[in-house]
């Protein structure tokens, strides 16, 4: 199997270059062509010769690959499904106004096993390499309109810590796509070793999924409450400085009867406290074989209201792409027509 090059620095495409017999400033035109141009083949580079173009095509190839099926929601929101070794991913690009947001999977499912996660109940089959991650970002038809990304999608980001955080470094660095930090959002249920480097090494956005204040309860439909208590995860956060240049977030999904009341409201203001963050409140999308429902929209405001009057900023996030299995827990590689 050729070597795929994207995902690749400037630095280490200098010795591809030199491997096709080229001179090694041709990694810097690789570069160009892949992250600035978004080149989909050799064929496109044409301040390479034409030689040097054939002989890398021989040796590597670039790792782009056409999605295998695609899906649009009567709300604009489109699911597109991608190749990853013998399994398939899912990217949802999501249209508000002038914004056009890619969620992006890092793995083909997930080994983390929340209950409520179609993701997750399909077992782990695989981490995404940088090129399959990027790849994600360049063959949606909406790639040069793209304005932000959260790695929000099938799989835990900092379960493939390498590769995201290479993904990453070619979204933002000035060599790759050169997106400012600040369009970039990573979604963990706190793996706590590899948020540490996450937070040292990037300046991206962080989300939390927290669902439960209370630990006993977290832990009944996310088993990673055991390896990574919240409460450690949130102490751990307060050692750093939250500002607009980048921001924390914690997704709470809304389940009837289970976390949805003013005693959970106030139990997860109480965690919260000391750290500059937003609550993001999700409707959880009914998937088979689960016993808990929506909570009642009524339920949800009352939530946001009383965070909001205990100084915790919180707001309801509208849901997008339901009738495409589209939506946040929904995602499971395969497509819908």
């Amino acid at each position: 199997m050729k070597e795929k090059l994207l995902g690749k620095t400037p630095e280490e495409l200098k010795a591809v270059a030199q491997a096709a017999g080229l001179p090694s400033f041709a990694g810097k035109q690789l570069a160009q062509w892949m992250y600035e141009k978004r080149a989909k083949s050799f064929d496109e580079m044409t301040n390479i010769s034409k030689a040097g173009r054939e002989k890398l095509a021989e040796l590597f190839e670039l790792g782009v690959e056409a999605p295998l099926g695609l899906a649009e929601s009567s709300d604009g929101t489109k699911k597109y499904l991608f190749p990853a070794s013998e399994f398939a991913v899912e990217a949802v690009m999501i249209p508000d106004e002038e914004r056009k947001t890619l969620c992006v999977s890092s793995q083909a499912g997930c080994k983390m096993g929340c209950k409520f996660c179609m993701t997750g109940r399909q077992g782990f089959h695989g981490n995404l390499t940088p090129a399959q991650i990027l790849n994600q970002f360049i063959s949606v038809d909406e790639s040069a309109e793209l304005t932000n990304a959260v790695f929000m999608g099938m799989g835990e980001p900092l379960d493939n810590t390498d590769n995201v955080l290479r993904a990453i470094e070619v979204l933002t660095a000035p060599w790759g796509f050169a997106w400012s930090p600040k369009r970039v959002t990573l979604s963990t249920i706190g793996v706590l070793p590899s948020l540490r480097r996450y937070l040292d090494e990037s300046r991206c956005h962080l989300a939390i999924s927290i669902h439960n204040p209370f630990p006993d309860e977290r832990l009944e439909l996310m088993p990673v409450q055991k390896a990574w208590p919240v409460a450690e995860v949130i102490r751990m956060l307060k050692e750093y400085d939250w500002t607009a240049q980048r921001r924390v977030s914690f997704e709470y999904t809304m389940f009837a009867g289970w976390n949805d009341d003013r005693r959970h409201a106030d139990a997860l203001a109480r965690l919260l406290r000391d750290i500059e963050c937003r609550v993001n409140l999700i409707r959880f999308h009914k998937i088979p074989d689960f016993p808990y429902e929506c909570a009642s929209p009524r339920a949800m405001e009352a939530f946001r209201d009383r965070l909001n009057s205990l100084g915790v900023t919180c707001t309801i996030r509208a849901s997008r792409g339901e009738d495409i299995l589209a939506a946040c827990g929904m995602l499971a590689g395969k497509h819908n027509n």
